[in-house]
């Protein structure tokens, strides 16, 4: 293991004491105020963990949050490192070791995206089924070890996505599956571009997630990824697209979200 990775994990082992993380969960853009429902947490800057991003995107803090979330012990991410901030598709690597190293089985992605369908508009949610890479980078290019060859086959895994379908069942939450697309960004998608992505089968597009996603699956961490719909993607909606759009649609579904996350969390099997 990296030595970043390591002095990452031992730091987040001394803070996390009696309650190592069993869940890591990343926040997305505008969805911040979900980890306020974290019980007594244990707050670590990025800064402070070798190897983690230093988020440079609005909405993003940078911090680790250690503590209980639905009866699950999580280890919470306040933000991402983003394709688009460094020209770097392994900038979550470190960050998805280290969650692996200090115990944590699975991975729940969050993000804001945009719709292609007019059916799921914005404030929608919808669970990642599965994923188109567009970008044409993959975080694993470099790395000299065999586990490079993933297999992404089910990398949303079945089991959970059936799990956070029953419980947003269960809140009375409307919850589609779907296909997200990846763009490097950061500039939004032109019409065409969603059009071509629309036609290849996917759902939404956003500039996240996929990254994690693969690094979480080499790594063997269980991964389940939701995406708040914040616009119609580009051509689809009246309004020219913003990122300040992002965060207020975003910030405005956030309570969804929280309580999906929770009732996510309080059906699986976990030992604390």
């Amino acid at each position: 293991m990296p030595a970043d990775a390591g002095m990452a994990a031992d730091l987040i082992r001394s803070r996390a004491a009696a309650r190592p993380p069993r869940v890591a969960i990343v926040l997305g853009s505008g969805l911040g105020p979900v980890a306020d429902a974290v019980e007594a947490p244990t707050v670590i800057p990025y800064a402070d963990l070798p190897g983690f991003p230093a988020p440079g995107v609005d909405g993003h803090r940078g911090r680790l949050l250690l503590g209980r979330l639905g009866g699950a012990s999580v280890a919470v991410m306040q933000g991402r490192a983003h394709y688009y901030e460094s020209g770097r598709a392994d900038g979550m690597a470190a960050a998805m070791r280290t969650l692996a190293e200090v115990g944590c089985r699975i991975l729940l992605l969050t993000n804001a995206a945009g719709s292609l369908r007019p059916e799921m508009p914005a404030g929608s949610l919808m669970l990642i089924s599965d994923h188109i890479n567009f970008s044409g980078r993959n975080p694993l290019i470099g790395c000299d070890e065999d586990d490079r060859f993933v297999d992404l086959v089910d990398a949303y895994d079945p089991a959970l996505r059936e799990i956070m379908l029953a419980a947003a069942s269960g809140l009375n939450l409307p919850l589609r599956e779907g296909v997200y697309a990846w763009f490097s960004g950061p500039s939004f998608e032109t019409p065409a571009e969603v059009r071509a992505a629309g036609i290849l089968g996917a759902d939404a597009v956003g500039m996240s997630t996929v990254p994690e996603a693969i690094l979480a699956r080499q790594r063997r961490l269980r991964v389940v990824a939701l995406s708040t719909i914040v616009n119609l993607a580009a051509g689809l909606a009246p309004a020219p697209l913003s990122h300040r759009q992002t965060i207020d649609v975003a910030g405005a579904a956030a309570d969804n979200v929280r309580r999906l996350l929770i009732a996510f969390l309080e059906r699986l099997d976990h030992d604390g």
